[in-house]
């Protein structure tokens, strides 16, 4: 399996990093998690393009991991594709309904399905996935896909989603802002060091990172590290990771 992320940014995004998007290529098969600002242009510069991303697999329906959403189906239908699959929680429908309701030039211009999940085991674009249940401002799900691949979406650190991402060889885990910032539904570098403490997780991937992270890396790190002893390192835009 191959995972690009796509954007590691946040609903403040930086020049160098856009919002939320990760790409995963295995065996043939592709499937873009969240669709947040930028990740159209991400696509094209990863090389796979967004001819090429017919399902979407969304963890929840804040703007800054749904943005780019109707603009992939404009994009697509432009480019002469007639179908994109959606996916995501409860409120899914609802939400691109909304979307298309507002743009009606856009309603019949592609076959949209659209399928709403829940906790539990699911199948999508060929993967096989398992979704748990975050702690967020809204309903937002955590995705493993088996043993290879587990990203948390938006939340808090807690040892329940720890325990989902176990014996996982990649985690990509929320890490919105240092441990000096009073925030809730997101954790800061201390709250995610202790709930991954005596976790076997092959590498943590730091993601949906806010303006306030820049040039505090080291420090997050070392707070991590305080109580988890893990590999973890900061995920960057169009960075590939191969997971075997």
């Amino acid at each position: 399996m191959r995972v690009t992320f796509l954007g590691t940014g946040s609903a403040m995004p930086t020049g160098e990093r856009f919002q939320a998007g990760i790409l995963l290529q295995d065996d043939g098969r592709t499937l873009l998690v969240d669709c947040g600002a930028g990740a159209l242009q991400r696509l094209q510069q990863s090389g796979v393009g967004y001819e090429h991303v017919s399902s979407v697999l969304l963890t929840h329906h804040h703007l800054d991991h749904v943005t780019d959403l109707l603009p992939l189906m404009k994009a697509r239908w432009l480019a002469g594709e007639e179908h994109l699959e959606i996916v995501g929680p409860q409120g899914t429908k609802g939400l691109v309904d909304g979307l298309l309701s507002v743009h009606e030039y856009m309603q019949d211009k592609l076959e949209v399905q659209i399928r709403e999940v829940v906790p539990g085991e699911f199948s999508v674009a060929g993967f096989d996935v398992t979704a748990y249940e975050t702690r967020h401002s809204l309903p937002c799900l955590a995705y493993r896909f088996g043993d290879l691949f587990t990203f948390s979406g938006d939340s808090e650190a807690f040892t329940g989603l720890a325990n989902f991402a176990e014996g996982s060889a990649i985690l990509a885990h929320d890490c919105s802002f240092p441990d000096d910032v009073d925030v809730s539904n997101h954790p800061t570098p201390e709250s995610l060091g202790r709930a991954l403490a005596g976790h076997d997780i092959g590498r943590v991937y730091l993601t949906h990172l806010y303006p306030h992270t820049e040039g505090r890396h080291e420090e997050m790190l070392e707070s991590i590290d305080t109580h988890y002893d893990g590999d973890v390192r900061f995920a960057e835009d169009l960075q590939t990771v191969s997971v075997e």
